[in-house]
């Protein structure tokens, strides 16, 4: 599906054809996107916001023409609601340290779950030691599905909030966060959202889902690296203070005073990154051609046919059976370590990912080192499965 847009995937590695089936770590690049960022520095590179030059003004407009396709690609209520951040880590770090400053205190509580990226549970961790907070986690069964009945158990009247992967990067995992944010509402408990594997398989639209917070990154739904996006609900976002302090987030400065600028700049410190947002715009143009909900169609079907072909391998075993789940799937080899088969399954030209993806409580779960993990795009193939699988049988003949 339109893989002639994406002009990396036309070349050989170690000899054979590249086959990416890397996509949970980083998607690639389609043409239009290479193309907006190469066109702002060719014609428009300037700083934002400040300027009343032409090249300025051009600039600014094409950097708030962003911020409202994002708006609308999500659906969120205002324009001034998306904060770009240089991804989800980012994004996810803001608001544990700007909500954590404001409303935690010793004895209070956050739950994240089993399933998180380290990306979702360091900076709580972090927080809630500065704050002597307890970070409480909600488990999953053994085929990595969230075990939402205990979710009540763990709630009491000190849990302040709740951070949840929309879907999980090591299992594929879609969880039901809709039931989840209902059920935090509930007690009055702010959610938020990491929707870094979510945003290129499915719809997303945050007034439906009504959390408060959702994050993504560009480079995971084909837009550049080095660009993210935190979506605050409004009201959270006006009681939240600062993360970081200059440039834009500034209204009036004194030595004896500083007031903050208005949403969204208030968490927009410093130059932004203006080449990628741009570029993420274009991505979001591109998913819009060709539709969020086609791609999740062709996604599924590599999916189903990946997993039927996969364990029809000897010995292999996948990793998350949850029967809600994107386009990835995590697998292991009886008697061969991820990291050996992953080097020769390089050696044929197949780029898969490797270990614990940032996830080791998962792996500690499943009491396994690591996976290997084949994350799906619209640009893979039912062909590119197969050579997978054919390279897997040769791996296994080479060190069993």
């Amino acid at each position: 599906m339109h893989r002639d847009n994406f002009q990396l995937l036309d070349q050989t590695v170690n000899g054979h054809p590249l086959i990416y089936l890397d996509n949970a770590a980083t998607t690639q690049k389609p043409k239009e996107v290479i193309h907006s960022i190469l066109d702002y520095y060719t014609r428009l590179n300037s700083n934002i916001h400040r300027g009343v030059h032409y090249l300025s003004q051009q600039a600014t407009t094409a950097f708030e023409e962003a911020r409202t396709a994002v708006q609308h690609f999500i659906n969120a209520t205002h324009q001034h609601e998306i904060i770009f951040t240089k991804g989800t880590t980012e994004s996810i770090n803001l608001v544990a340290s700007s909500f954590g400053k404001a409303f935690l205190h010793e004895g209070d509580e956050v739950i994240i779950s089993e399933m998180e990226h380290h990306s979702n549970i360091v900076p709580w961790q972090m927080i809630c030691e500065e704050k002597k907070a307890h970070l409480k986690v909600l488990p999953i069964d053994e085929d990595g599905n969230l075990k939402i009945e205990e979710l009540d158990l763990l709630l009491t009247k000190r849990t302040k909030f709740i951070a949840i992967t929309h879907i999980s990067n090591a299992l594929g995992t879609i969880n039901p966060i809709k039931r989840i944010i209902e059920i935090a509402h509930q007690k009055d408990i702010p959610v938020l959202i990491d929707g870094a594997q979510a945003m290129s398989h499915q719809p997303v639209d945050v007034q439906d889902l009504d959390c408060d917070f959702y994050c993504f990154s560009g480079h995971k739904m084909y837009g550049p690296m080095g660009v993210g996006v935190l979506y605050g609900k409004e009201a959270w976002l006006e009681k939240l203070p600062p993360y970081q302090g200059g440039g834009e987030m500034i209204q009036r400065v004194t030595f004896a005073h500083t007031t903050f600028n208005e949403l969204p700049f208030k968490f927009e410190a410093g130059t932004p990154n203006v080449a990628d947002v741009i570029g993420l715009k274009s991505a979001i143009d591109y998913l819009n051609r060709i539709g969020i909900s086609t791609i999740a169609q062709y996604e599924n079907e590599l999916l189903e046919y990946g997993a039927q072909q996969l364990l029809s391998i000897p010995g292999l075993s996948i990793i998350g059976k949850a029967k809600e789940k994107a386009s990835i799937i995590s697998f292991i080899l009886d008697r061969i370590h991820p990291y050996d088969a992953g080097l020769l399954i390089d050696k044929w030209g197949i780029a898969v990912r490797t270990g614990h993806h940032c996830a080791q409580p998962i792996m500690d779960k499943y009491g396994i080192p690591g996976t290997i993990r084949a994350s799906f795009a619209l640009y893979n193939t039912k062909e590119e499965i197969d050579r997978l699988v054919d390279t897997i049988k040769r791996v296994q003949m080479m060190l069993l």
